[in-house]
């Protein structure tokens, strides 16, 4: 079993930077899939960006397209860690951001069935 904890949430003003960090625990994630969706009220969940790791596609990213250019995802996996810098925050960024794990399949990166673990959750507020 994978335990993921979010932390780095908070209150910024537009034009403004966050960092997010998502701990796992419980298991081995080196290999898996970990990735940042967000919802915001009455909406459904979106996809903002992942990061895979396996002999094929170490590394490879994916963001939104809403984010591009202004995010960005790491991982250090000495740590058990995926970070998520968010730059140049606008209002439409505020939600409830969820770290995700999981063997996600090439092709569904973006979608959030395939992934199998999930955080509580860490409230990012940007006013304008």
């Amino acid at each position: 079993q994978v335990k993921l904890v979010e932390s780095g949430g908070g209150l910024v003003q537009a034009g403004g930077s966050l960092s997010l960090s998502c701990v796992a625990s419980g298991s081995t994630f080196s290999s898996y899939t970990l990735g940042w969706f967000r919802q915001a009220p009455g909406k459904e969940r979106e996809f903002v960006s992942a990061i895979r790791w396996s002999r094929w596609t170490a590394g490879r990213t994916y963001y939104a397209d809403s984010v591009k250019g202004r995010f960005t995802i790491s991982r250090d996996n000495t740590k058990n860690t995926v970070y998520l810098q968010m730059n140049s925050l606008k209002p439409e960024d505020t939600a409830v951001y969820y770290c995700a794990g999981g063997a996600v399949p090439l092709g569904t990166t973006e979608n959030p069935a395939p992934y199998d673990y999930w955080g509580q959750g860490t409230q990012v507020t940007v006013s304008s």
